[in-house]
């Protein structure tokens, strides 16, 4: 499997060609599309192990794109908005979105966080030794099929909230201060939106525990971060 194929989904020509130029320096083939429609088409024919998506496009809106494409794959999304509402940061997370970027930005920085994601997608679709999988009673973790199942039923998860949920579980016990967790995750400068992580925790509690507001795994320790409490 390659790692190289970057898609673009942006409708303004000219902040999509400098991402591509800076992207391609970096040895990326980059594919643009400059409306929903043609991005849905191109996520089918190309296979892109990364998308860099704007929020607001044209003919299909990218939070509508963004559920067609993470129901199909679990390649990472960098969604790209030049709204400053924390409202649309939380849904686009919520929706599958690994990350987001706000206009303007920095095309440097966004390249660190597409080589940062690849980097993390890499080691979880191609681990290089098989592991173990964790289980805690009726939650399975399966870090080689990249699964969880809960009382016999697989569990959908993002490609980050698996990550997430990988590295507080198989740290049992282990508090996490939310700047560790920053780093092992998402492995660039979180530059304190401690929200993102907040918005995570809250979307795996949904999915793996019984009563999210009272929570059997994922404990919160107030003041510090979140630690892991399976038996």
């Amino acid at each position: 499997m390659t790692f190289k194929r970057i898609l673009i989904v942006e409708d303004e020509i000219e902040l999509a060609e400098l991402i591509k130029d800076y992207l391609e320096k970096e040895g990326f083939e980059v594919t643009h599309a400059i409306d929903g429609e043609e991005g849905l088409q191109q996520f089918q024919d190309t296979d892109p192990s990364l998308v860099i998506l704007d929020l607001m496009l044209p003919k299909m809106d990218g939070m509508e794109l963004c559920r067609r494409m993470r129901s199909k794959a679990m390649m990472p999304i960098i969604m790209m908005t030049a709204k400053g509402s924390d409202t649309d940061k939380i849904v686009g997370l919520g929706i599958g979105a690994d990350d987001y970027i706000t206009k303007p930005f920095s095309p440097s920085e966004l390249v660190a966080r597409v080589k940062a994601h690849i980097r993390r997608y890499r080691y979880y679709s191609e681990p290089p030794n098989q592991q173990q999988s964790l289980k805690f009673g009726n939650l399975i973790i399966d870090p080689n099929e990249y699964k969880v199942t809960l009382n016999g039923q697989v569990i959908d998860l993002s490609a980050r909230e698996f990550k997430l949920l990988h590295v507080l579980a198989s740290n049992r016990g282990q508090v996490f201060t939310k700047d560790q967790l920053f780093d092992k995750v998402w492995s660039y400068d979180h530059m304190g939106d401690y929200n993102t992580l907040t918005v995570y925790i809250r979307k795996i509690r949904e999915k793996i525990e019984h009563d999210p507001s009272n929570p059997v795994y994922i404990k919160t320790v107030w003041g510090v971060g979140y630690k892991f409490k399976g038996e």
